[in-house]
């Protein structure tokens, strides 16, 4: 899989990418330092709207679920298509294994519903440090199998997708693995994996990105991995860094992620370990492009989503 050089090149970055980069930056240079206070803090205030991501308007339409897991109950928010039900997607949040929740996408997650006749299943999984790994990942894991068991029965189809932003996307490759290895389970049909972090180690791209916070800077992936991985754990782990795994077998994967995201060689190093597993998967680059930025409404964003939608209707 060749990757075009142009993608990095700044003359191809649009005006509307570069217009948000430049709002970013102007909100962080004024901004609090974010590890100076306690995470719940944080955590609320996002859910007030107060981070640099637009708030989401909560949806009325969505379910409120609980299933078993391993620490007590999991909730998981849920969406439906007005139309017939083509598939369900396992999505998982993103915020660094230790922000974010299920409601904070809702908008994103009823577009998919409504774009691709998806029922969309949004995990609530528990957070570091509070719950550090594997508290997350069980709790990923349990949802996955709860719908590998249920699916069928409760929305009509066992045609099952999975995703997730960032963290998200780490935390959904990482269920695909412990399906397979762990359960001998190899049931989603396609992975739209955006952002992700797959080497807690720290790929170059992290280690050389430096202070400038554009969403992420490299001290902030060294705290989330920090408080993720506070109990314990090998970063060469391939249950912490997916990465490292044996990936024969799993699903075709579309990977999204900018040119001016800290993560961007996890989604270059991780395509090309897809591929050479034999999978399918293809690899967009945005030039420009900051961390996670299809949360920002913009024409750039409009165009991956349906990216996203078409690489998802195709499964």
């Amino acid at each position: 899989m060749l990757i075009n050089p142009s993608s990095f090149d700044k003359a191809a970055i649009p005006a509307d990418i570069a217009a948000i980069n430049e709002r970013i930056l102007a909100f962080f240079k004024n901004a609090p330092d974010q590890w100076s206070f306690p995470p719940q803090m944080i955590r609320d205030a996002r859910k007030k709207g107060a981070g640099v991501f637009p708030m989401e308007a909560l949806s009325p339409g969505a379910q409120e679920i609980l299933i078993p897991g391993p620490g007590g109950d999991v909730p998981l928010r849920v969406f439906r298509p007005e139309g017939p039900v083509k598939g369900v997607y396992l999505h998982i949040h993103g915020g660094g294994w230790v922000f974010g929740s299920a409601d904070m996408q809702d908008e994103r997650n009823e577009r998919l519903a409504r774009h691709c006749g998806l029922v969309v299943v949004s995990v609530e999984y528990r957070l570091a440090p509070e719950h550090p790994y594997p508290a997350g990942p069980d709790d990923c894991e349990a949802a996955a199998l709860w719908l590998v068991r249920e699916a069928q029965t409760l929305f009509g189809t066992d045609r099952l997708l999975i995703g997730g932003e960032s963290a998200g996307a780490h935390l959904s490759v990482v269920t695909m693995l412990r399906l397979r290895d762990k359960h001998r389970l190899l049931p989603f049909r396609a992975a739209n994996l955006i952002a992700g972090c797959y080497d807690l180690a720290m790929t170059p791209s992290v280690r050389n990105w430096g202070k400038d916070k554009l969403i992420l800077n490299t001290r902030d992936i060294f705290m989330f991995t920090h408080f993720f991985l506070r109990a314990g754990g090998d970063v060469r782990s391939a249950d912490i860094s997916p990465i490292h795994a044996d990936l024969t077998g799993l699903p075709p994967a579309l990977f999204t992620i900018g040119t001016r995201d800290p993560l961007l060689d996890d989604s270059l190093f991780m395509t090309a370990r897809w591929s050479a597993a034999g999978n399918r998967c293809e690899l967009d680059i945005w030039p420009g492009a900051p961390h996670v930025f299809t949360a920002f409404p913009c024409e750039t964003t409009e165009k991956t989503l349906n990216r996203i939608d078409a690489f998802l209707n195709a499964a």
